[in-house]
């Protein structure tokens, strides 16, 4: 059972600890032991800071795939609407040389391919169309080269004749 009086004596006796000996019974961290955690932290913050700009980068692509795509997608709807006569869809020679289309202040190279097939009587009743569209928006040489394969899109498609064949009855 504890008395006033020893209560009184066990604060006193802490008071008048040598501050020595107050040190050793307080604990705490040394500088050592904060250096260290710093650098840890440091660390760990650089590896954060680095998936912040990986994901930002590549948002970015992804918004260049898509309106790559959007260009692709307009493209072939402009060549789809044309008359199968016209001349904008006479057969293109190779190499084909790429134009340049700008989407939200962004460059991207179209290259058009058309072939001709299936050729009866002198008159091609299917045609292929191929729109390659590459973003041309990093300037940076390693991202034009993997943007070319990986950043590009492609679309294909078919067109045919409205006149029946030789071999089809009316």
């Amino acid at each position: 059972m504890f008395t006033l009086e020893k209560q009184t004596k066990r604060v006193m006796k802490k008071v008048a600890m040598p501050s020595e000996a107050r040190r050793r019974d307080e604990g705490g961290f040394t500088l050592l032991e904060i250096a260290i955690a710093l650098v840890l932290m440091a660390i760990v913050g650089l590896g954060v800071a680095s998936v912040f700009v990986y994901a930002a980068k590549y948002n970015v692509s992804a918004g260049d795939r898509e309106l790559a795509m959007a260009v692709a997608q307009q493209r072939i709807e402009q060549l789809r609407n044309v008359a199968f006569t016209d001349s904008s869809l006479a057969a293109t020679p190779l190499p084909v040389t790429p134009t340049t289309v700008v989407r939200a202040g962004r460059q991207y190279s179209v290259i058009t391919t058309i072939a001709d097939f299936n050729v009866v009587n002198g008159q091609t009743t299917i045609k292929t169309i191929t729109v390659k569209v590459i973003p041309k928006s990093d300037t940076a040489t390693w991202a034009t080269g993997v943007s070319s394969y990986f950043g590009a899109v492609m679309l294909v498609s078919e067109r045919s004749a409205t006149s029946l064949g030789p071999n089809r009855a009316s």
